[in-house]
């Protein structure tokens, strides 16, 4: 009977781990017969567990919605992680879900090992959340578009870009992303046939959901690809410039809201950015403390030189 119900759980933890699950897979990561597979699985429907099953060759298993949430089964890195991203939830970007977060964390710290709520509370003790200006998004939101991502279902919405113009967006939707103390969609937009980073808080998605769709390669690493897209395409001047330090001294004082940083040797990185006007982009290059080139824009070298004979004529006025 112990062997059993050792099995069970490590079957409904399979389940939960991912949508499907082929039925000679499971048996091979239980190290049992596919006929003991289907035996444990009625097992768990009698328990409650809604598990739905397909037939054939293809055919496999998924563990349904239920009445009432099952208990979930977390190893050690699993219940850290949860643990530390509700009380990231608790200070929040998500609209609606402080008051959650603290309850559910309540209950799970009451059962965490000694161990493991020592793993917590040190990473929270050591750990200070940025207070950077960020727009909150409502959850139900970020759960509309994140079952979208995870079943490869085409999104609609009604979006309102950063001067206030409204539009009808269909795309395939593929990761959410955190930058800056604010979410993006990095998606597929269908009508303009190109990758887009879209901000969740300005989208209003339109259920219900498109048809499916087989997923694209990405264009790069999402969390990277957004980062260019927010620091320097949004903005009226992009710029790119090369700083005479490596990128890892320039990452110790360089805010990485403002910019992305590729290294080009031991002793040089070159920097992509965008502002909005040439004003604060010049204020901003000369926070680095640095020697610096700039490749592009061409106005930008025009607007230091007047910067700079601005700064040189305020130190002959005594």
């Amino acid at each position: 009977m112990l062997e059993t119900s050792a099995r069970l759980l490590r079957l409904l933890s399979l389940l939960q781990s991912r949508r499907d699950w082929p039925g000679p897979e499971l048996a091979e990561r239980l190290d049992v017969t596919p006929r003991t597979v289907r035996r444990d699985v009625e097992r768990l429907r009698v328990l409650g567990y809604p598990v739905h099953a397909s037939p054939g060759t293809a055919g496999g298993y998924r563990l349904g919605a239920g009445a009432a949430l099952p208990p979930l089964l977390l190893d050690d890195e699993e219940a850290v992680a949860v643990a530390l991203c509700l009380r990231t939830g608790a200070g929040g970007t998500v609209e609606g879900i402080q008051e959650t977060s603290v309850r559910a964390l309540a209950k799970l710290e009451q059962v965490l090992p000694s161990r493991l709520r020592h793993r917590v509370q040190a990473m929270q003790a050591v750990t200070v959340e940025p207070r950077a200006p960020g727009s909150a998004v409502g959850q139900e939101v970020l759960t509309v578009i994140g079952a979208a991502c995870r079943d490869h279902e085409r999104l609609r919405f009604d979006y309102l870009d950063h001067s206030g113009s409204a539009s009808r967006r269909e795309v395939e939707p593929y990761r959410l992303v955190h930058h800056n103390r604010r979410w993006y969609l990095l998606s597929y937009d269908v009508a303009r046939a190109d990758w887009r980073t879209f901000r969740v808080d300005r989208i209003e998605p339109k259920p219900p959901a498109g048809p499916r769709f087989t997923p694209r390669e990405l264009p790069d690493d999402a969390a990277s690809y957004v980062a260019k897209g927010v620091t320097s395409r949004a903005y009226r001047y992009q710029a790119a410039v090369v700083l005479h330090a490596s990128a890892e001294t320039v990452r110790r004082f360089a805010w990485s809201g403002f910019g992305t940083l590729t290294a080009l040797g031991e002793d040089s990185c070159e920097l992509t950015t965008g502002f909005e006007s040439l004003d604060a982009l010049a204020m901003y290059l000369g926070t680095l403390g640095v020697d610096f080139e700039v490749r592009e824009p061409p106005e930008l070298v025009d607007h230091l030189r007047v910067v700079a004979a601005r700064l040189s004529r305020s130190t002959e006025r005594r």
